[in-house]
């Protein structure tokens, strides 16, 4: 496909799009070329389409421009190809609220547009993510181990979320391309060690491993090479606070050093820091920066979900 069929597609079989919705597409100067894709692909279908130009945002989960914001909410459908990440602000949740369908895409390369997680079954995709979504909101803890490290998250009275990339109910939102059951832990509940060792946002795929260490669901260390990138994590308590708890499930998916596509790859799974209040947490931050952990072990109540980055469920 080139892109703008690739566009076509998503509009279709990921937002269901149809003839007179109004279709928003929301982009900056570093993607606007997947921007223009989508919406001539709007146009082409036969929505009422509208592109909306902005600067790049300084960090994930950074506001867009208010008049963005009041455009999303009063929109169908809104795709967001951006450099950086719009999924977890008020604007995006406001939008939700309103009835909008909207997906995502940060740091979304011409490259991931045409292949990789794009282009997975998207229907076997939805039913591991709800399987998982639903076993992460059973669950009263999580425990991750790795190279004999141990990280444990506490979870009872969270709801575990799908993303599966396919949004065709009013008021549902979430990444394209997709493929994730996550959820917000406890904020206070966050002990242990682990690594990082896929990719981590602000520095793209790791060469070496980074060291996190947490207490009482704040993050105390973070080591390793290109560490000194992460500074935005202790500027403050809340940007250091544990987010987010995701498992991959797009078998389609490739560690490619872009978060979007990193985050879904079959049987890792990632931890994030700073903003949840759009998925059920209560921390809001400067920044929501993901880490994806490849082949770990994952327990929920103990039981095995994830072995050597392998579903045993």
């Amino acid at each position: 496909m080139d892109m703008k069929e690739s566009a076509v597609s998503v509009l279709k079989n990921c937002m269901d799009a149809k003839a007179g919705e109004s279709v928003l597409i929301v982009t900056d100067n570093i993607k606007l070329k997947i921007g223009m894709a989508l919406y001539e692909a709007a146009v082409e279908i036969g929505c009422e389409a509208m592109l909306m130009l902005m600067e790049e945002r300084e960090v994930s989960g950074a506001e867009p421009p208010k008049a963005v914001a009041e455009a999303m909410r009063n929109s169908d459908i809104v795709i967001c190809p951006t450099a950086k990440s719009l999924t977890h602000t008020n604007a995006r949740i406001n939008a939700v609220k309103n009835n909008a369908r909207v997906g995502t895409m940060p740091g979304i390369t011409e490259d991931m547009f045409l292949k990789g997680a794009i282009t997975a079954d998207f229907v076997r995709v939805e039913e591991i993510t709800k399987k998982l979504a639903d076993m992460l909101s059973e669950a009263k803890t999580a425990r991750i181990e790795k190279n004999g490290l141990v990280l444990t998250l506490g979870l009872e009275g969270r709801n575990g979320v799908p993303s599966p990339g396919v949004y065709k109910t009013p008021g549902t939102g979430g990444n394209l391309p997709s493929g994730e059951a996550y959820i917000a832990p406890i904020e206070t509940m966050a002990e242990g060690e682990t690594i990082i060792d896929g990719s981590m946002v602000g520095i793209g795929k790791l060469e070496e491993p980074l060291y996190v260490k947490m207490k009482d669901g704040k993050l105390t260390k973070i080591e390793g090479k290109h560490s000194e990138k992460l500074d935005i994590l202790f500027r403050s308590e809340n940007n250091g606070t544990i987010a987010e708890l995701g498992i991959g499930t797009n078998e389609k998916a490739i560690l490619c050093g872009v978060i979007l596509e990193d985050e879904k790859v079959y049987g890792t799974v990632h931890i994030a820091f700073g903003t949840n209040t759009s998925f059920g947490g209560v921390n809001k931050a400067d920044c929501h920066m993901d880490g994806i952990i490849l082949k770990p072990d994952l327990y929920l109540d103990d039981k095995a979900v994830i072995i050597a980055g392998e579903f045993v469920i």
